[in-house]
């Protein structure tokens, strides 16, 4: 006689299937709950003053809902022009976006500019890319939050690095 230590393996089958059956009505009785439904709130709108907090909010609203398969996001903005400081402020930013660019872009990355200002946010832009080699941001997505006015001139500056370039009008 010899020994199977796994038993008989049909008895095996029919004990787990008989397990199955009997636990399947507890579990058919267990409602999965529904994932609660996400309500998108409402887009905001351009601000009509140059209330810093109030251009924030909206430039998040905007970048965020433009964000669709980013990876990564830089966003590069500026106050009013009346507001104290202001070419410091742009100088510090001029900066730092032109070393982001320089460097070259990854796959999947986000680059926004904005600003109560659209001139000056696309100065901003031009300015970041003047010195940006040709194909270097392949992959990469260029935000412009402005007017139309301004929006040929960024896509002229952002074009030529191989970046997608998307305009959203400021309204």
């Amino acid at each position: 006689m010899t020994c199977n230590p796994m038993g008989n393996p049909m008895k095996t089958t029919t004990r787990l299937l008989l397990i199955a059956c009997l636990a399947l009505p507890f579990l058919a009785a267990c409602k999965k709950e529904e994932a609660p439904k996400v309500e998108v709130a409402a887009a905001l709108t351009a601000p009509t003053t140059s209330d810093e907090a109030a251009w924030n909010a909206y430039i998040t609203d905007v970048v965020t809902r433009h964000a669709d398969g980013a990876t990564g996001m830089y966003a590069y903005t500026l106050p009013a022009p009346d507001s104290p400081d202001f070419q410091g402020y742009y100088d510090r930013q001029l900066e730092k976006a032109q070393v982001d660019v320089a460097r070259g872009g990854t796959e999947g990355t986000l680059l926004a500019f904005a600003s109560p200002s659209s001139a000056k946010s696309a100065d901003l832009a031009v300015a970041s890319f003047a010195n940006a080699e040709p194909g270097t941001m392949k992959g990469v997505r260029v935000l412009f939050l402005g007017d139309a006015a301004d929006s040929e001139r960024v896509k002229a500056a952002v074009e030529p690095t191989g970046a997608t370039f998307q305009f959203v009008e400021a309204k």
